[in-house]
């Protein structure tokens, strides 16, 4: 990875953010596309899409100081901002047109959600005929939503809860 300044350059196929792991830098794409995955590298790896230019990505473990949800793989060489927490201030005042774009991919990442909680209900109601690994995939998927979303450590006390009267 090459750093000039703020501008950072990831080459083809490299990881950019790992899902699971804590980042407080969120990037803005400047040239490039980067592939976002759950599950990456794993017999559960589902694309969630391809983004690039102008799109954000990072927002979640900057603003919430969370582990991110997602992998980030550099599709092509990936030239990106990043922005650190101490700087995302001025990033807002600078840039207030990127706000839209960091709301957007929020936007999506919960229309995501909606597609893994359709595709569990649909499973569920399948009953016995139901393909259980589907099940068990959108359960982690949305687990991990959860997690993020609920304030609880991952190893905290949301195993206890039961979720759509599945418990996980």
């Amino acid at each position: 990875m090459a750093d000039n300044g703020k501008i950072v350059m990831f080459p083809r196929e490299s990881v950019i953010l790992k899902e699971g792991e804590k980042s407080t830098d969120m990037y803005k794409i400047i040239r490039g596309h980067a592939e976002l995955y759950t599950g990456y590298g794993t017999d559960n790896e589902v694309l969630l899409g391809l983004i690039g230019a102008p799109v954000c990505f990072g927002e979640f473990g900057l603003l919430l100081h969370k582990p991110s949800i997602y992998t980030v793989v550099a599709f092509d060489n990936v030239y990106a901002l990043r922005i650190t927490e101490g700087e995302m201030g001025d990033f807002v005042q600078e840039n207030h047109k990127n706000i839209i774009d960091i709301m957007r991919n929020m936007a999506n990442m919960l229309l995501i959600m909606q597609r893994q909680i359709d595709i569990l209900s649909k499973e569920l109601k399948n009953g016995p005929s139901a393909n259980n690994e589907v099940i068990q995939t959108a359960k982690r998927n949305l687990r991990g939503y959860a997690v993020y979303g609920s304030g609880f450590s991952a190893s905290g006390a949301y195993n206890s809860y039961d979720v759509m009267n599945y418990r996980v």
